[in-house]
This record gives C-alpha cells, sequence and structure tokens, in this order.
C-alpha cells in the first residue's frame, strides 16, 4: 500500500480505498512519468499541467500530481504567468529550473 506520508517521493493517498488502490497502482509509472514531464518542461518557455498533459497525449489526472511532485523537489518552479486551461480557469504556467537550453550551453 502507498505510504500516505511519503508523497511526494511516492504517489499520496487520501483516506479512501480507493485512493490508496489508485496511488498503488501509479507507484511504479509515477517516476517513468515525472521524468517525461519534466523532459517537456525543460524543451519548452513554459507550460500548463494541461499542456504538458496534452503533449504527452496523457490524462491530466496522471500528470497534475506529477507536476506537483517535480515542483516540491525543486525541479520546475511556478513562472508567475498564467493562461487559462481547458476548464476556463486561471493555471500555473510551470517552467524547468533548469532548461535544456542552458544544460547544453554550460556541457560545453
Amino acid at each position: 500500500m502507498a505510504d500516505l506520508f511519503g508523497y511526494p517521493d511516492s504517489p499520496g493517498a487520501k483516506a479512501r480505498e480507493t485512493s490508496f488502490q489508485a496511488a498503488d497502482e501509479i507507484a511504479d509509472k509515477a517516476p517513468i512519468l515525472r521524468a517525461r514531464c519534466l523532459k517537456v518542461l525543460e524543451h519548452s518557455n513554459g507550460l500548463t499541467a494541461d499542456e504538458v498533459a496534452g503533449r504527452l497525449g496523457l490524462s491530466i489526472l496522471s500528470v497534475r500530481p506529477r507536476i506537483t511532485e517535480l515542483a516540491h523537489d525543486g525541479k520546475v518552479r511556478d513562472s508567475g504567468v498564467r493562461r487559462y486551461n481547458v476548464s476556463g480557469k486561471r493555471a500555473i504556467v510551470w517552467a524547468p529550473v533548469t532548461p535544456a537550453r542552458l544544460r547544453r550551453s554550460t556541457a560545453r
């Protein structure tokens, strides 16, 4: 069973059977999804979680928690910009802490 208090290092869950089950089911996939989300963000000028999900062809319900985990880990940051998401609400535009273009220029 997923560790409720291990979030964001492992998928979190609310005190419901279905929530714990969902966290257990995503636990093995979460690191891969986080890496995919981060790669998309690193090669962008900032994206909302909905935009990341769209680029990856994934459900926002799988992506949004991974973005939160990346933010908690200090790999992405709130850019201060807001854009409207699919539901018409203002959403954070997430920016990578280390964009790919900066990693390339320092690797030379």
